[in-house]
């Protein structure tokens, strides 16, 4: 039963968004006697920065997970920014601090980059390249830099949006490497798909995976199946990969650490999650 003193998480999103969440959060705060709750909030966007400012006035709210459309729009609304938050330029998760003021992150990348140190690949010092330079390849590079990478290859047909991040991962990480001149994965130690290539059978490969050296380590932004057409090519080759779906389980332990209620495996909140009940 929620109380006045339970701890709320608001999940905000546009009304016709499928939350999911709380059939994952919640269950997993019961099992372990945690006196708080994530609850749906489908908000317009019209009405979304004056709901934002009310919201953040309740006296047992914690925080909010974002969802489109309300990622950029938060940036505006919020005292402080992660560093990630500013190179992605949009935040999916709102922090109300101690002292009342707001602190906004980001951890759409937070999950693949957790997932590949899970698998034991460790990104201080490495190459990756990032194919895709939209909201989740911006983010996944972010947490790449932030995870310590010492360079980072981006590429995205539409150059401006990959000149644009490059040039705010320059600004956050000063000691970044960054390089947005081509999608050949030769060199790198980790090369990641953060584009819809993959969705259907006959799209075309996301870079040359002739190129992509056996121990170089792949990883897949697609979810629609589990291995996408790259991922073959790229386990045939004897690379190791990560698929698009461990990014989802994976990210959720960074939301909890966030929120300040400790920290889970995703092998935890699977085992008590009602998704697909």
């Amino acid at each position: 039963m929620i109380s006045g003193k339970t701890t709320l998480i608001a999940h905000l999103g546009y009304p016709t968004f499928a939350f999911k969440s709380p059939l994952i959060y919640n269950p997993w705060f019961e099992k372990n006697a945690i006196d708080a709750v994530v609850v749906p909030m489908g908000v317009k966007a019209d009405d979304y920065p004056e709901f934002f400012r009310y919201l953040f006035r309740l006296t047992n709210i914690r925080g909010a997970l974002v969802t489109m459309p309300h990622k950029v729009t938060t940036c505006a609304l919020v005292d402080e920014l992660s560093p990630i938050a500013i190179v992605t330029g949009a935040a999916n998760a709102v922090l109300l601090k101690e002292d009342g003021t707001l602190l906004g992150d980001q951890f759409d990348g937070a999950g693949f980059v957790r997932g590949i140190q899970r698998k034991g690949f460790s990104p201080p010092g490495k190459r990756a390249l990032v194919v895709g330079s939209g909201g989740v390849g911006s983010a996944i590079a972010a947490s790449l830099a932030g995870a310590g990478v010492a360079a980072i290859g981006l590429f995205d047909p539409n150059t401006a949006a990959s000149e644009s991040v490059a040039a705010r991962l320059r600004e956050q990480y000063r000691d970044l490497e960054v390089d947005i001149r081509s999608n050949d994965p030769a060199g790198y130690d980790l090369v990641v798909n953060a584009t819809p290539l993959g969705m259907n059978d006959d799209d075309p490969l996301p870079m040359d995976v002739d190129r992509v050296d056996p121990s170089t380590y792949v990883g897949e932004v697609v979810m629609k199946q589990e291995i996408t057409p790259f991922l073959a090519a790229a386990r045939q080759k004897g690379c190791p990969i990560q698929v698009g779906s461990d990014m989802l389980f994976e990210m959720i332990p960074a939301y909890l650490e966030f929120f300040g209620f400790g920290t889970a495996t995703p092998e935890e909140l699977r085992a008590v999650s009602r998704v697909g009940d």
